[in-house]
C-alpha cells in the first residue's frame, strides 16, 4: 500500500485477521439477487484492467478523496496482469464502465484488492460474478482483506 496517490513509497500491511469470504457459504441478499437476475450490466472479464484500476484509484466522494494506489503499485499490478496473475471483473452499461473489481490469484486463492462503483450495486454485481466463477473453477479461497 501507499499513504497516498503521490507517495512514492510502498509498504506491506500485515493484518492480524483477514477477511475471508467462504465461497460455498456466500450469501446474496434478496434485493441484490433480484438485481443480478435483471442483468442491468454486461459483465466482462479482463477487458479493461487499467480502467478498473483507474476507477478504484479515483476519488469516491468526501469520505475518500485519496487512494492507496500510487504509481509504483500501478506498475506492479500492470506487470502482474500481463503475467496473468491479476484479473478484473467489469460491469458495463451502455458501453461505459460503471463498476468493477480486481485481485491477485495465487494457487486456488483470489485476493481481492479493490473495487469501485459508479452505478448502484455495480461493484456488488461484479463480486457476485466473481464468486460464481471461482466456485465453478474449483477455487477454494476468496480473501477480501
Amino acid at each position: 500500500m501507499a499513504e497516498a496517490r503521490d507517495d512514492p513509497r510502498v509498504f506491506i500491511i500485515e493484518p492480524d485477521q483477514r477477511g475471508v469470504i467462504p465461497l460455498d457459504g456466500f450469501h446474496i441478499p434478496t434485493r441484490l439477487r433480484r438485481t443480478v437476475r435483471s442483468e442491468p450490466f454486461e459483465v466482462r472479464i479482463d477487458t479493461a484492467f487499467e480502467a478498473v484500476l483507474d476507477g478504484c484509484a479515483a476519488a469516491q466522494g468526501p469520505d475518500r478523496e485519496d487512494t492507496w494506489i500510487n504509481a509504483p503499485i500501478r506498475r506492479l499490478y500492470a506487470a502482474l496482469f500481463a503475467m496473468g496473475h491479476v484479473h478484473s471483473i467489469e460491469c458495463w452499461k451502455d458501453e461505459r464502465l460503471v463498476g468493477g473489481l480486481y485481485g491477485v490469484t495465487l494457487g486456488g486463492a483470489f485476493f481481492g484488492e479493490s473495487m469501485f462503483s459508479r452505478e448502484r450495486d455495480a461493484s456488488k454485481v461484479a463480486l457476485v460474478h466473481l464468486v460464481a466463477r471461482l466456485r465453478k473453477g474449483g477455487w477454494t479461497l476468496l480473501d477480501a482483506q
